[in-house]
């Protein structure tokens, strides 16, 4: 009598369970709310998001990216081999040999692995995490000696039968236990290895299906406030359950590698803000339970521990604390630096809908700002009429006097501030140069509803957008401009939800980008800036919201400058910390985000940054002199601007 039948019938008791355990996890994300996906076009596509799109991400560690290829490939396909020779016994030499090649990628993947445990970063997580590479070991190791006899080399089979080989298999069929146990029923039920198994179909049934094949999708999804007949039971999420199933399942693709942590400026200001730690935390919401098994990085000057949760709990109500998701910049870095492409900021928006719409509790400013939004039109509640103020010299036409032209300026609200104006001023000065057919809406103008949109406030947002849309199709232009990014990405990539054909054929452009294009048709010209060194900051909503890194640095080029690059530039940009309704909500940290950037600015020795966004300009100049000096590059092209004579 032998026991060579222990090995199978353990593999294949384990994936009975671990099937078991994908039953039960896929029913935790089917509790959240009805999302439509197209499951096949899913499921077909997930090779090439997995195989391109998340190694996109993953490429920027080379040292992880050859890493998990050789061990996550390599186990993809041990597994499957693992499956077809020792499961169904499929005898086949090339089979076998090619489960040994797979084998061997995996264990040298797992080296490195376990040589990046030896001491890990401060991101990633412990705990569990621990264990993995011995795991991973083990299991390409064990059935390395297992495929032996399958691939013709039978060291194996050459054993004295007997007590020996009783002891040799009941050895092997235990390490094929505590292997495979971490491998697959982990990967189901609950360890290292889940991320495996819900990043696919994550991948699969993304959320946002228009950012892979190298597209861009960063606009917050809209509330449905329906007919005006129906109530909702809640608008925006109060419990896990609240939210769509695929985000559910985006949570549980975490992999805890902690590199949303190490950009995270809300983090790094020392604000109780930790994104892996939130996307953990709505782990524990979505299963029940607590988080005192985390093993990562907790919120700042938080213990971990406290926090525990249900699906159909609140989760303000001791899951997270409010304070949590009010110091969130909405800078997108933390989404920009994910492998796994999980959407923090619309977790987090949608949470804010909550606590804004149902509770009515926005912190600090945030109440007063929405009243004033409400009731003016623009958050820090100056007179509408006085929109335009600061283009009383500036013999600008107005859309509801002239009906049509080629550009229309969108002043947003830097019309109501001194330093802002100064901008307006510049690129006007500009525009004048090119002779361009520009004209402003004056106070037809509203607010795009950016500050409402961030602080929760849908409903506000939606109306202004609906106001705003309206006002638009009554005029016939051929391209928007803005000076503002927040502007410039609601009208862009958030008013398309609602209906109108106010924007169809109409190009929305940055002041960057439409300078730059009048500069190569050689419209206006510029002598070089010299005697400066000059960084340039990516504001946040123009570079990751809207991928333009080029324009601005291009701009600076055509005046001879060559950019002193921060370490933290383009898409790894550093926020200034004026997104996301923060400078209103105010979340105490232990330091400014603002602060850190200038640190990043005079770290390049410059004595100037240039920014491409009036919040940026505002929150960067709010930094102590002494300090470089801080100039939007509309104001570096005017001040370089040669006047033509005719």
């Amino acid at each position: 009598m032998t026991l060579d039948w222990l090995p199978p019938t353990l593999i294949g008791v384990l994936l009975v369970l671990a099937v078991i355990g994908a039953v039960r996890r896929i029913n935790l994300w089917r509790a959240g709310q009805a999302e439509k996906v197209d499951i096949l076009a899913g499921l077909m596509a997930m090779p090439k998001r997995y195989l391109h799109d998340l190694h996109h991400v993953v490429e920027r560690d080379k040292y992880m990216s050859r890493t998990h290829v050789a061990t996550g490939g390599g186990f993809v396909l041990a597994m499957a081999l693992t499956i077809l020779v020792h499961l169904f016994g499929v005898e086949s030499h090339i089979l076998a040999w090619a489960l040994l090649a797979a084998l061997v990628m995996m264990f040298c993947g797992a080296i490195f692995v376990y040589k990046r445990r030896l001491n890990p970063p401060s991101r990633l997580s412990k705990g569990p995490w621990m264990r993995l590479p011995k795991s991973l070991l083990t299991f390409s190791i064990t059935f390395f000696v297992l495929t032996l006899p399958a691939a013709g080399l039978p060291i194996v089979g050459m054993l004295p039968e007997g007590t020996g080989g009783w002891i040799l298999t009941l050895v092997l069929s235990a390490l094929i236990l505590v292997s495979l146990s971490e491998m697959l029923f982990g990967m189901t039920w609950g360890g290292p290895m889940k991320h495996a198994f819900a990043g696919a179909l994550h991948l699969a049934f993304h959320r946002r299906p228009e950012r892979f094949g190298g597209g861009r999708s960063t606009g917050l999804k809209p509330v449905d406030f329906g007919d005006g007949v129906t109530i909702k039971e809640v608008y925006g999420v109060a419990k896990p359950t609240d939210f769509k199933w695929n985000q559910l399942l985006g949570f549980d693709a975490c992999v805890q590698c902690g590199r949303c942590e190490a950009v995270c400026p809300a983090f790094a200001a020392g604000q109780p803000l930790n994104p892996k730690k939130l996307i953990q935390d709505m782990v524990v919401g979505l299963a029940g339970g607590t988080d005192e098994k985390y093993a990562g990085s907790p919120y700042p000057n938080v213990e971990v521990g406290h926090a525990k949760g249900a699906p159909n709990q609140i989760i303000t109500d001791g899951l997270v604390n409010p304070d949590t998701l009010w110091s969130c910049t909405t800078c997108r870095a933390c989404v920009e630096e994910c492998p796994m492409m999980i959407e923090h900021v619309d977790a987090i928006v949608d949470m804010r809908r909550f606590l804004t719409l149902e509770k009515g509790e926005t912190p600090n400013k945030g109440a007063q700002v929405l009243e004033n939004i409400i009731a003016t039109d623009n958050p820090n509640g100056y007179s509408p009429a006085s929109r335009t103020h600061w283009a009383a010299d500036q013999n600008l036409k107005v859309m509801k006097d002239v009906k049509q032209a080629d550009v229309l300026f969108w002043v947003s609200d830097g019309a109501f501030d001194m330093r802002s104006q100064r901008i307006l001023r510049s690129f006007v000065k500009l525009l004048k140069a090119a002779n361009v057919d520009v004209a402003i809406l004056g106070d037809e103008e509203r607010d795009c509803g950016d500050v409402a949109r961030r602080l929760g406030d849908d409903a506000t947002f939606q109306s202004l957008a609906k106001r705003n849309l309206a006002t638009l199709s009554k005029y016939r232009f051929n391209t928007i401009v803005t000076t503002d990014p927040h502007a410039f990405h609601c009208l862009r990539n958030e008013y398309g939800d609602f209906g109108s054909d106010a924007l169809k054929d109409v190009e929305v452009l940055h002041h960057t980008t439409f300078l730059n294009r009048l500069i190569k048709e050689g419209r206006f010209h510029l002598s070089p800036l010299a005697g400066s060194k000059v960084t340039y900051h990516d504001p946040c909503y123009l570079g990751r919201y809207n991928g333009e890194y080029e324009a601005p640095r291009e701009l600076l080029a055509s005046l001879g400058i060559d950019v002193a690059e921060m370490e933290r530039s383009r898409f790894r940009s550093r926020c200034c910390g004026g997104g996301g309704g923060a400078p209103i909500t105010d979340i105490p940290g232990e330091r400014r985000i603002a602060d850190m950037r200038m640190e990043d600015v005079t770290s390049t020795g410059a004595d100037m940054v240039a920014v491409g966004c009036q919040q940026c300009t505002a929150m960067l100049e709010g930094v102590v002199e002494p300090r470089p000096v801080v100039k939007d590059i509309a104001e570096i092209l005017a001040g370089q601007l040669i006047e033509e004579t005719h």
